[in-house]
């Protein structure tokens, strides 16, 4: 046993007597001979995978590039299980299971014999969450996504990945498609392994992570079922070991530099308003100063030039072959609108990643003074009597005509109230008004579900209208589009002035000012709020018990009030 005995694996391993005995012992039921346990670099490998997360369910493919990249450096990987957060099945929303996939890698990171982890994500919350646990325990760490699905293709047309699903339910309502037709189209949408091939929240955030610096260089774009995308797992697999010889911890590498990065290129890329709540809930594990306005100060100054689904034509496998984030990275360094010196997992400066980037499409990405949308059209924080805590809206992904409006609010207590009446032709609404949909937020689904973009009245979409004002506490996902404005705070449930909106009250979205008022006098306000009572709570026991009782709100990432901050990677006290 030659190696270096300050790794923290050989307080397991290199213990002497019957301590060490049996952690040794057991290890080898598995295989593993005597020369494992010399001291080298015990790295884990975090592995969403799961067939109930479709999006994940290749990862255990991708875990083996990883383990020959490991062993290729000298190091001793093991795969573990974390929670499988798809967003594909899970009820009521994966955002619900976020914290908890959170809790668990912490844990299991920090409880086990691990001198330095790979994360391996797909569906969107899986990345946020590996990256939560990560922060807090900040032992060495890179992020492994695991790619997108191939362009979905129907009837000689690209097709992508919850955007269509939209659309088609649209098509369906308005009887343009017939359920038969869906049904094949459905088929053709989902045709390989990977998340979303649109710029949803699983792009979103592969993308993030990659300008956090804790992805490997163009490796969030490499298609689920491109070999480089294996090949881009084994190297991530050497720079692992590399990571721990070198201490290069997630607080070394996820600074404020790098969440200014990541900030401005979500705006490039017109990346998911849910970008936000992730990226507030990472930085609130590392201490990392961030707060909401941040994403609009930030974002302003930079145009979207990534033209995808939901708010242009192409999807992720279009933007791989243009040469992927990189090439944005170095168009924003060049325009001065990138920390180049942020440092990430290579050991580099994220400058130095991306100064060779070559683009090999530019209808794909466009040039930073031809974009798809100017400056200043990114995501917009909001506020106002209707959410003084913020809200946000996606302008790329909005009717530029209702970005300044005023209308009528026709009022829903729940998602479910909505859809009951939704396709009910009598139903009192008009193109004009205002969808007020409440009780969508963190404690009060509990969850704060993708359910604010709902659909258009069934009448309305006959009628040829395609969208209008919606307002929500809950989320949207990053695959949908319309004038919807999401993450009302505080919420509805929370006693936020959401909960006192009353059908026939009139609300005033002007984007440009980044204002949501409710034009309803502060003493009528005052007489609603002392007539309110709180929603009784949606459990009494159980990890919804503990949600609803620890969730924080939106403008703060949504995360558990006890899990904000690390805690470190101390060795766990022995029990032999």
């Amino acid at each position: 046993m030659t190696r270096d005995d300050a790794r923290r694996s050989r307080s397991w391993f290199g213990a002497a007597g019957r301590s060490g005995m049996i952690y040794r012992s057991w290890m080898r039921n598995q295989g593993f001979g005597a020369e494992m346990f010399d001291g080298r670099p015990v790295i884990g490998i975090a592995s969403t995978w799961s067939e109930l997360a479709p999006c994940n369910a290749h990862l255990d493919r991708v875990a083996e590039a990883v383990k020959r990249g490991v062993w290729q450096a000298g190091g001793f990987p093991l795969v573990f299980p974390v929670m499988a957060t798809g967003e594909t099945l899970l009820r009521p929303t994966a955002m619900f299971y976020r914290n908890l996939l959170a809790l668990q890698a912490e844990e299991l990171i920090r409880a086990n014999p691990l001198d330095g982890v790979v994360l391996l994500s797909g569906c969107d919350k899986t990345t946020p969450g590996l990256l939560m646990g990560a922060a807090s325990v900040d032992l060495p760490a890179v992020m492994v996504t695991g790619g997108p699905m191939l362009n979905g293709k129907f009837r000689g047309q690209d097709v992508g990945s919850g955007t269509h699903v939209w659309r088609f339910e649209e098509e369906l309502k308005a009887g343009r498609m017939t359920q038969e037709e869906v049904f094949a189209a459905e088929g053709c949408m989902a045709r390989s392994n990977g998340h979303c091939m649109t710029m949803g929240t699983a792009s979103t955030m592969a993308c993030v992570a990659e300008a956090l610096g804790m992805q490997l260089p163009g490796s969030a774009t490499w298609p689920a079922v491109d070999m480089r995308r294996f090949e881009v797992a084994q190297e991530a697999g050497r720079r692992i070991v590399a990571m721990v010889e070198e201490d290069l911890r997630p607080s070394t590498v996820m600074t404020r530099a790098a969440f200014e990065n990541a900030i401005r290129a979500n705006a490039a890329i017109g990346g998911s308003t849910n970008a936000i709540i992730h990226l507030l809930a990472i930085a609130g594990r590392l201490g990392v100063e961030l707060a909401l306005d941040d994403f609009d100060e930030l974002a302003r100054p930079v145009p979207t030039v990534v033209d995808l689904m939901p708010s242009g034509r192409f999807l992720m496998e279009d933007f791989c072959y243009a040469g992927g984030l990189p090439v944005v990275l170095r168009d924003l360094d060049e325009a001065g609108l990138l920390d180049g010196d942020a440092l990430t997992v290579t050991g580099r400066s994220i400058g130095a990643n991306v100064a060779a980037a070559q683009c090999w499409n530019r209808e794909v990405i466009r040039p930073m003074s031809e974009p798809l949308q100017p400056a200043g059209s990114g995501t917009a924080v909001l506020r106002g009597n209707l959410a003084p805590g913020g809200a946000v809206v996606k302008q790329s992904a909005a009717s530029p005509e209702l970005l300044r409006h005023t209308g009528r609010a026709v009022v829903f207590d729940t998602p479910e109230a909505y859809h009951e009446v939704c396709d009910d032709p009598e139903l009192d609404v008009a193109a004009d008004d205002v969808i007020v949909i409440r009780g969508a937020g963190p404690r009060g689904y509990p969850g704060m579900p993708e359910v604010a973009n709902v659909p258009i009245p069934a009448k309305l979409l006959r009628a040829g209208v395609t969208d209008m004002v919606r307002v929500c506490d809950g989320r949207m996902s990053g695959t949908g589009y319309g004038t919807v404005v999401l993450h009302v705070t505080p919420e509805s449930a929370a006693g936020g002035p959401l909960a006192f909106v009353r059908t026939g009250d009139t609300v005033t979205l002007d984007v440009a000012a980044r204002t949501l008022t409710l034009d309803v006098d502060d003493d009528e306000l005052d007489r609603r709020r002392a007539a309110w009572k709180p929603p009784a709570p949606a459990h009494a026991t159980g990890y919804g018990w503990l949600y609803t009782q620890h969730v924080l709100q939106a403008d703060h990432g949504a995360d558990f009030d006890f899990l904000v901050g690390s805690r470190g990677a101390a060795v766990p006290r022995e029990s032999h």
